[in-house]
């Protein structure tokens, strides 16, 4: 009988605490962070933060203006490589974040069935999904970019034929009703876009990593599943989303109360660094510039891996929440959850007690 999105809480609450503090394993704690890090998981409720929330009042010093001073005297083409190579490097660290992504969102998957995260042998074992599930992310992004260049390009193209982008103080009556309607049209386009990752990850993922199945397949399957019961996953998304919000608050006011002691002396030792290479003489070049990089890389690897940390609850709970109410839909996760019990084996019945042998007759 399949459960209601409401009915999957309790299942998921106690399916975390028994993972996660009973008893409580630093060692898996840190494995989930990062494989919670690594899945994109950490979108669902983990906590985020702002830096614009942490504005202090600043005033000018040697290192600023050393940074001022620094800046404006690098050559041209210098700029030009730097983005040049940025631009590039950043496309290539996306396909490759999105192919570890797809792979640990089966290790992830492994994690929470099995209330144990083994990170090697996943990733080894989950190859196969992980190269399917990969592709179809790819497939998503691409309509997804194309969706929004169609959606924006063909108002912007008709505005600019019949001339009201070139005398907008004449027009501005069909761009306004014009921009409401596009506006909510691109609203209606990014959450369909969302909610159909959201189903993948969920409920698409779970039958790819039982069966050896591609994620259209699955959709396949998916499909008559949301239109026979469309209350009970529209209850799931709204109850989903509620829960990711309430788990972002809270998540979130603790993320910013550890980052603002690590960011503090963090800051500090980068004015020092500032300073000391102002007094050495070093300016802004191609090294001054990589390393600079590399180091703000670094500074920000760690602070993701410290707000996972403090997200992994958010990270085995939403998980074991999508399982619970699926499982009761999709047999396979249910057997996979809830393994039948083996069968009981009886005793053989005793075997009779020998008679004595028979005497001799006498004589």
């Amino acid at each position: 009988m399949p459960i209601s999105a409401v009915d999957a809480i309790g299942p998921a609450f106690q399916h975390a605490r028994q993972q996660l503090v009973q008893p409580f394993r630093a060692g898996q704690w840190a494995k989930l962070a990062l494989v919670g890090l690594l899945a994109g998981e950490m979108s669902s409720g983990g906590g985020g933060c702002n830096s614009g929330s942490f504005r202090m009042p600043t005033h000018p010093t040697g290192s600023q203006r050393f940074l001022e001073f620094g800046l404006p005297a690098i050559n041209p083409m210098l700029y030009a490589s730097l983005i040049a190579v940025l631009i590039v490097s950043g496309l290539v660290l996306m396909f490759i974040f999105l192919y570890v992504n797809s792979v640990m969102r089966f290790v992830l998957f492994d994690s929470v069935i099995a209330k144990e995260c083994r990170i090697r042998e996943g990733w080894s074992r989950r190859q196969g999904p992980g190269r399917r599930y990969f592709l179809w992310q790819i497939l998503l992004f691409l309509v997804f970019g194309a969706g929004l260049t169609i959606l924006v390009g063909i108002p912007a193209g008709f505005a600019f034929l019949v001339g009201w982008l070139r005398s907008p103080k004449e027009h501005i009556i069909p761009l306004i009703l014009g921009g409401m309607a596009l506006f909510f049209v691109l609203m209606a386009f990014v959450i369909t876009q969302l909610v159909v990752h959201v189903m993948s990850k969920d409920f698409v993922v779970p039958q790819m990593a039982l069966e050896e199945i591609g994620a259209i397949e699955g959709w396949r399957r998916l499909w008559p599943q949301l239109k026979r019961e469309k209350g009970g996953y529209a209850g799931y998304i709204g109850m989903k989303i509620v829960m990711a919000l309430g788990a972002a608050v809270v998540l979130g006011i603790i993320s910013a109360i550890v980052l603002l002691l690590f960011l503090i002396p963090i800051g500090g030792l980068g004015a020092v660094a500032v300073i000391v290479g102002k007094m050495a003489g070093l300016t802004w070049n191609a090294y001054t510039i990589t390393l600079a990089v590399v180091v703000g890389s670094v500074v920000l690897a760690f602070i993701l891996y410290v707000i996972s940390l403090i997200s992994v609850p958010a990270a085995v709970f939403f998980p074991a929440y999508s399982i619970y109410f699926y499982a009761s839909r999709y047999p396979a996760l249910d057997a996979l959850l809830r393994p039948a019990p083996p069968p009981v084996i009886s005793p053989p019945p005793p075997e009779p007690p020998s008679l004595p042998p028979t005497p001799e007759p006498i004589g």
